[in-house]
């Protein structure tokens, strides 16, 4: 694998250059801001807050690929993601679950090979075949939110919400190809950044609003 190939796989994209890609490029600020805008609240979660940590990363991952357009700019923008992703599937498994350790480090270890035999399934879905590798990432959430609708109705909530923002936000990336030509050569990947900004830091928020909620329930139960 040469690192240093040229990557356009973008509607915006016409040609080689670090402003090729402007718009997909700047809305990337939109992952930098929405953890900075996080980064307090989540005092004294330190889960939270690494996931804060990787959000911000997710926003220069993806700044660098839009920009420098490389193979290696592609790895440091899909690698936090992944990463963001294996860590809430652990913080969610211990926390909204109580499950034990081990179990919280399973699942994740498992939704990598689950997610790889799922996607060449998923790529037979219309529209999204292009997103496939990220569908398993709202079918578990909605799974989650499933499982917890009686344990803990307002964070199932929350997490349904997200999953429904995150298939939203992956129906623009889905669409940026198709739709090039109807919008002068933009695409729609920006709105992908955008959407997805706003839900992983919603899905930040519902953990902080789980072991908030959490804490206050054990606090009057000492009380009691």
């Amino acid at each position: 694998m040469d690192l240093m190939a040229q990557v356009d796989a973008y509607c915006e994209r016409l040609g080689p250059g670090l402003w090729a890609e402007p718009v997909n490029a700047m809305t990337n600020l939109a992952f930098i801001a929405v953890a900075v805008a996080l980064w307090r609240p989540c005092r004294g979660l330190p889960l939270a807050r690494l996931l804060c940590g990787v959000l911000f990363g997710i926003g220069v991952g993806s700044g660098l690929f839009h920009t420098v357009a490389t193979a290696w700019a592609g790895i440091a923008d899909t690698l936090p993601i992944l990463i963001f992703i294996l860590i809430y599937i652990f913080a969610a498994t211990r926390h909204f679950f109580e499950a034990r350790v081990w179990v919280a480090v399973m699942i994740p270890a498992l939704f990598l090979p689950v997610s790889s035999m799922l996607t060449p399934l998923l790529r037979l879905v219309p529209l999204y075949g292009a997103s496939a590798a990220y569908l398993p990432v709202p079918m578990l959430i909605f799974t989650y939110a499933a499982l917890l609708a009686k344990r803990a109705p307002m964070t199932a909530w929350r997490l349904a919400l997200g999953a429904a923002v995150l298939m939203f936000s992956l129906t623009f990336r889905s669409l940026d190809g198709p739709l090039c030509d109807a919008t002068e050569g933009l695409g729609t990947h920006f709105l992908w950044h955008i959407l997805n900004a706003i839900m992983l830091g919603w899905m930040i928020w519902t953990y902080r609003f789980h072991m908030q909620t959490r804490h206050m329930l054990a606090g009057g139960a000492l009380r009691r």
